[in-house]
């Protein structure tokens, strides 16, 4: 697991509670330290912010999706979840969407859906913004 936050405390929080589930987690300040990690890493599920400084987590995560490296990496976008957060999500090809303040059980449930589905195959990832549904989703 690779998790990109600017704020510390929103990084400490999602690895605790990732690690509690046996989760190994490297953290990253923004998305420029995210693209300088994240190939020696090669987690199983990237978690972004969106705004942060140097490289936003959507431009992060676009850098990621046209890497041949890495463009097969399971992306959560941890944010306010705002339309165009959501929109410009699914354009860059995030894979699912968590709505800041969110309970660490559903940071957990969306971590598991993640690699449950890339030992499975593609199917859709329940999201935990509105208007982000498994139908918005989902992307080909």
């Amino acid at each position: 697991m690779l998790v990109v936050d600017d704020n510390k405390v929103i990084r400490q929080l999602i690895r605790v509670n990732l690690e509690l589930e046996g989760f190994e987690v490297v953290t990253a300040a923004d998305g420029a330290e995210c693209l300088d990690v994240v190939h020696q890493v090669r987690p199983d599920v990237v978690t972004l912010d969106v705004v942060m400084p140097r490289l936003d987590g959507l431009r992060t995560a676009a850098r990621l999706r046209a890497d041949p490296r890495t463009r097969d990496v399971p992306l959560v976008v941890v944010s306010a979840c705002t339309q165009y957060e959501v929109e410009a999500g699914l354009d860059v090809g995030v894979d699912a969407f968590l709505a800041k303040p969110f309970e660490p059980a559903e940071l957990i449930a969306v971590v598991r859906q993640l690699t449950a589905r890339d030992d499975h195959g593609d199917t859709p990832v329940e999201s935990r913004c509105p208007g982000s549904g498994p139908e918005r989703a989902a992307h080909p």
